[in-house]
């Protein structure tokens, strides 16, 4: 039901930093979780971070320390902060929202790290 729609992507050299925004339909307030997943070439997509109602967050491994989720609820956005970029974090990133309906997924945007 909730609409997304990525944006931000681009290509950028390793070290360096990308914000991705993930603007919703309507108000994200309510919305039990949201998240970005990534996928890259030949690879499953993976769960890159999420962040619930309630605050909490978590991050895979590979991008701990170095990634934040966040949302801002008067623009019914959430954010995906990304620094110290590496190539292996090459991929389409998607933003995903998990609804008491089933999961909303947004279109996609490539987000690309290469010297």
């Amino acid at each position: 039901q909730v609409q997304l729609v990525e944006s931000g992507g681009g290509l950028v050299q390793p070290g360096g930093s990308l914000r991705l925004s993930c603007a919703a339909s309507g108000s994200i307030f309510s919305i039990p979780a949201m998240g970005w997943y990534r996928q890259a070439p030949g690879k499953q997509r993976e769960l890159v971070t999420s962040i619930t109602s309630g605050g909490t967050t978590n991050y895979a491994d590979s991008v701990k320390g170095r990634f934040t989720i966040s949302r801002d609820y008067a623009k019914n956005t959430v954010y995906l902060q990304m620094n110290s970029l590496k190539p292996e974090d090459t991929a389409v990133y998607y933003c995903n929202a998990d609804t008491v309906s089933g999961k909303s997924w947004g279109q996609g945007t490539q987000v690309t790290v290469s010297s």
